[in-house]
């Protein structure tokens, strides 16, 4: 990105004289461009590894995603030990519908989705159910992996 210089040239060629050179005013634009690209593609890499995320074996179904939306999604998840978090942060079953009426003030949206390990008792997932909807949270999205039964004959 460096200025070069270049050199006047004489016009008559008679007396020679010291040439003084003048600064090159042109900017090279190329390494800027290359840098701006790979920052791009840094980015584009490590933008899905920044989602909020609890390590859990998700159960496959062959159900349709849904929509995306503006805001954040709030995600509940209960992992394999039976340990509840609101996000990251773990929380106990006597914390949870305390935590989720605070949460449900400050949201526009009343929509929660809600992970669960498919090696848990059903039973916890529907008390966490509960426990959403007693929180002020109506609209419960439960996340799966794709890939399952579809249960019409087909295997998906």
């Amino acid at each position: 990105m460096g200025a070069g210089v270049i050199a006047k040239k004489d016009g008559g060629g008679r007396r020679r004289r010291r040439t003084r050179s003048a600064p090159m005013a042109e900017i090279n634009v190329t390494p800027f461009v290359d840098v701006m690209l790979v920052l791009l593609i840094i980015f584009m890499v490590a933008a899905p590894l920044l989602t909020v995320g609890v390590p859990v074996e998700l159960p496959k179904t062959a159900a349709n995603p849904l929509p995306g939306e503006q805001e954040e999604p709030l995600t509940v998840t209960v992992t394999a030990e039976g340990q509840v978090m609101i996000q990251t942060t773990p929380t106990t079953f006597e914390e949870l519908v305390p935590k989720l009426r605070a949460i449900a003030t400050e949201r526009d949206s009343d929509r929660v989705y809600l992970r669960a390990d498919g090696s848990i008792p059903y039973e916890t997932v529907v008390q966490v159910m509960g426990a959403l909807n007693a929180g002020g949270f109506a609209d419960i999205g439960l996340v799966t992996d794709i890939g399952g039964p579809s249960l019409d004959g087909q295997d998906g």
